[in-house]
């Protein structure tokens, strides 16, 4: 709700701004208002994009685990995670809101399933404690997802919040130990 309510009023100080432009195009071209206010104008949705922008994870190289494909798939789970953010911030519809959750959701699954074999593949020791760990967020999502069912769009808030530190702690906590392990078995 408050998302829209900033768009609109965003909106309502562009189309303010527009006519301001116009009236005073009729003291001239020369009037240095309206060049002010066509400045103006333009800098509103940059400052726009650069505030909203701020609630959205960036990747940073201090995420990498030193394995490409691994790193990719971090990199999709942030996009996809952004996505969703965007979905639930402006409550564009339900159907969008689902598709963006589902997404997320089926991209983790299949990115833990792919993380496990390659650890599986490779030896690594630790991999039964790394499996729990999936399958403790796994669940505390399906959880979420339920709630989701029940209280609809109010519900999304909690499961923005608890993907966004999971994701984060997660890779630079549990993923971060496979990292060097499977670089020693020539996995970058």
């Amino acid at each position: 709700m408050k998302s829209n309510l900033s768009a609109l009023i965003l909106a309502g100080i562009l189309g303010l701004l527009i006519v301001a432009i116009g009236l005073s195009f009729l003291f001239g071209i020369d009037n240095p208002v309206s060049w002010i206010l066509i400045l103006v104008l333009i800098a509103i949705p940059l400052l726009y994009r650069r505030i909203t922008a701020r609630g959205q994870m960036v990747w940073k190289e201090a995420y990498s685990v030193g394995v490409a494909a691994l790193d990719e798939d971090h990199k999709k789970l942030i996009d996809l995670l952004n996505q969703f953010q965007t979905a639930y911030e402006y409550h564009t519809s339900d159907a969008f809101e689902r598709r963006a959750l589902n997404e997320l959701i089926d991209y983790t699954k299949y990115h833990f399933q792919r993380e496990e074999q390659l650890m599986e593949e490779h030896g690594y020791p630790d991999l039964e404690r790394h499996k729990e760990k999936h399958q403790e967020m796994i669940a505390e999502v399906d959880r979420f997802v339920a709630d989701y069912e029940i209280r609809g769009h109010a519900a999304l808030a909690d499961v923005a919040h608890y993907l966004m530190g999971w994701l984060i702690t997660h890779i630079n906590g549990t993923d971060k130990h496979y990292g060097p392990f499977l670089n020693r078995q020539g996995v970058n």
